[in-house]
């Protein structure tokens, strides 16, 4: 396999900057492909809240000149070269010294983030050019980046630097796209010619995600499920024709999972751990979650876990039907963790005083807390109405904690049904979103636990045989890095 070289772009990154699954992924892949020899250069903005002395970050550039339509734009640029590939900062006191990735504290969206993404992906550019980085892929992810393949063709496509890179575009998820007013196309300097329905406009205004499927190489997300679905009008919010345009230029990628991070034989996180072989210690954490959470101390009863943004896309609402009618028909615990949607939190956060023992709520979000639910519960409940890839069912099946979720993107690719008859899968999977549906698939699971226990344990044990790691899908990324250079050279 031939070394590349690549320069990953995002607007997150674990362990920098995390809002959600997309730092896992662009930390995850970039360090992977750099524990395998290729020549990788991660590329952010510099947050206000990163912790420079935490990470050490070093003053690496200044100044960094970057042509933003008719207007030049000033910047420095900060590194830091520890545990893993090399990570350079965009440094923009207006743009990024403020709280928060992309909304206020508040959480109003910050109003010029189309500014301030568009500045920062040709500031990528530019920082490759500037340090003399002649990358063969440029690999973006979702709209924050999405415009950097456009730049590469509209104004890099001679260039001595960046003239040779192919470019990746990855959807982490198609509900955010970037759609912003078209007075501030001009600032962006993607030329006026450009400004067209197959390309950048929509309904007058501008969208960004649209821009960068047009112009990268090749695009991809984050399961091949997924990218059935968004090829669909019911499942592509309005993307259908132009991910259909791409054809077999669009591909769906799994994302893989840190084992480092999630992993029962070595989290920091737990008290107690344990392997396939020796799994007393989950025993021992469930006793713990249910003292934690005030449940009823039984180690009898099947325990199921959430842990979620409350948001429309989590089905989180089909839940919240349905929660009441299974812990009064049938003898089954819940332990929820999560926060977003106002009456979502006002609902479930009552739900342990009305059902004492039975149901352990918290409403927020905390990192050990979700590491010993995913740990101590025997089922976690993803009942999401779409749901690109996922993580939280990945890491659960590492800790042998069976996921039962609806059949759509990457938690239909990643979960395998149980058969009755044979005690074979990882799972349970539902099809329909409805109330009724995650009550039946519920009862199904819990009368596995408590009729079929010999099905349990290979359920359980083919869970944590499933490999998900970023060492075999780096593989795959690699495979469609050169699918791209292929295309690249194909269209001149």
């Amino acid at each position: 396999m031939s070394r590349l070289k690549i320069a990953l772009l995002a607007s997150e990154c674990y362990p920098f900057a995390k809002v959600g699954g997309l730092a896992d992924v662009v930390g995850g892949l970039g360090r992977a492909l750099h524990a395998a020899g290729h020549e990788v250069v991660v590329i952010l903005p510099r947050y206000a809240a990163i912790d420079g002395a935490r990470f050490q970050l070093e003053p690496f550039l200044s100044p960094l000149g970057v042509w933003m339509g008719n207007t030049q734009e000033w910047c420095a640029v900060q590194r830091a070269t520890h545990n893993g590939p090399p990570t350079y900062f965009i440094e923009h006191e207006h743009y990024f010294g403020r709280p928060g990735l992309y909304h206020d504290p508040e959480f109003y969206d910050y109003q010029d983030n189309v500014r301030r993404f568009g500045f920062f992906s040709r500031a990528a550019l530019q920082l490759c050019r500037d340090i003399g980085f002649a990358p063969d892929i440029l690999h973006a992810h979702d709209w924050q980046t999405a415009l950097s393949p456009a730049y590469l063709k509209i104004w890099h496509w001679d260039d001595e630097y960046l003239g040779g890179a192919a470019s990746v575009l990855t959807i982490h998820n198609l509900a955010h796209q970037g759609r912003y007013s078209a007075d501030e196309y001009g600032y962006l300097g993607l030329q006026w010619v450009n400004f067209t329905s197959d390309k950048f406009e929509e309904f007058g205004g501008i969208n960004m995600l649209k821009g960068g499927i047009y112009y990268a190489d090749l695009v991809t997300t984050v399961s091949p499920t997924y990218a059935n679905e968004t090829r669909t009008p019911i499942g592509a919010d309005g993307f259908a024709p132009y991910l259909a345009r791409r054809g077999a230029d669009y591909i769906g990628i799994v994302n893989g999972v840190d084992y480092d991070q999630w992993n029962p034989a070595l989290d920091r996180y737990l008290p107690h751990h344990f392997t396939p072989q020796r799994m007393a210690g989950k025993a021992q954490i469930k006793a713990a979650l249910q003292e934690r959470m005030q449940l009823e101390p039984d180690p009898n009863v099947p325990l199921i876990g959430v842990v979620s943004r409350f948001v429309d896309q989590k089905g989180l609402d089909l839940l919240a039907g349905s929660i009441e009618a299974i812990v009064s028909d049938m003898r089954v615990q819940f332990a929820l963790l999560g926060a977003g949607e106002k009456g979502l939190e006002w609902y479930f956060g009552p739900l342990p005083g009305r059902y004492p023992g039975r149901i352990g709520s918290y409403i927020g979000y905390h990192e050990e807390l979700a590491h010993w639910i995913v740990a101590g519960a025997d089922f976690f409940l993803m009942p999401s109405y779409f749901e690109p890839c996922g993580l939280n069912q990945i890491y659960a099946l590492k800790y042998g904690t069976l996921p039962i979720v609806r059949a759509t993107g990457g938690l239909d690719d990643t979960v395998q049904q149980y058969d009755e008859t044979t005690g074979s899968g990882t799972g349970f999977k539902f099809w329909q979103a409805t109330q009724r549906a995650v009550y039946d698939v519920v009862g199904w699971a819990v009368s596995t636990y408590y009729d079929r226990p010999q099905h349990m344990h290979k359920l359980m044990a083919s869970a944590m045989a499933q490999d998900f790691s970023w060492t075999s899908q780096a593989e795959v990324y690699v495979e469609a890095y050169q699918r791209a250079l292929a295309n690249k050279r194909s269209l001149g």
